[in-house]
């Protein structure tokens, strides 16, 4: 799976899919709950560079001491919006706001996807930001869009 960076606007960004043939409804469903989950978790906050305690501690985080003080001291990083995952042919997409979410969301999505594509639908490429000049996007369209 190749990963390619376009255009890079946290508040308004298209994430492109390539599969390697028309997915399947139960392909698109993987990748659905893939994105689903990416975006619940960011709407909780969950990629908040600024309080990565246990992966800042190392290997021996046996009785390690979480600092609550320091976890509540963040700047808060909550992912706004999402619309519906879009497919024509054998592309997907998704428009996200990302909020102040921080850019380890994004790796944490770009790994998920390679497992995803290793075990369960092939992915050719993922497009992060930018355009589609095969599938134009119009200004952000009515699509179902989960707000805060």
């Amino acid at each position: 799976m190749q990963v390619q960076f376009r255009e890079f606007n946290p508040f308004d960004l298209w994430i492109w899919i390539e599969f390697d043939m028309v997915p399947s409804n139960a392909e698109k469903q993987y990748v659905e709950e893939v994105f689903d989950s990416w975006f619940y978790l960011g709407k909780l906050g969950a990629f908040n560079a600024e309080n990565l305690q246990v992966q800042d501690t190392g290997l021996d985080i046996s009785y390690m001491e979480y600092d609550e003080d320091a976890a509540e001291n963040t700047l808060m990083a909550l992912m706004h919006n999402m619309s519906d995952f879009e497919y024509q042919g054998t592309w997907g997409r998704c428009w996200f706001d990302l909020g102040t979410s921080d850019a380890i969301a994004i790796d944490i999505l770009i790994n998920a996807l390679k497992q995803l594509s290793k075990e369960y639908v092939t992915i050719k490429q993922v497009f992060v930001g930018g355009e589609n000049e095969s599938w134009p996007v119009q200004q952000r369209r009515e699509a179902k869009i989960y707000e805060n």
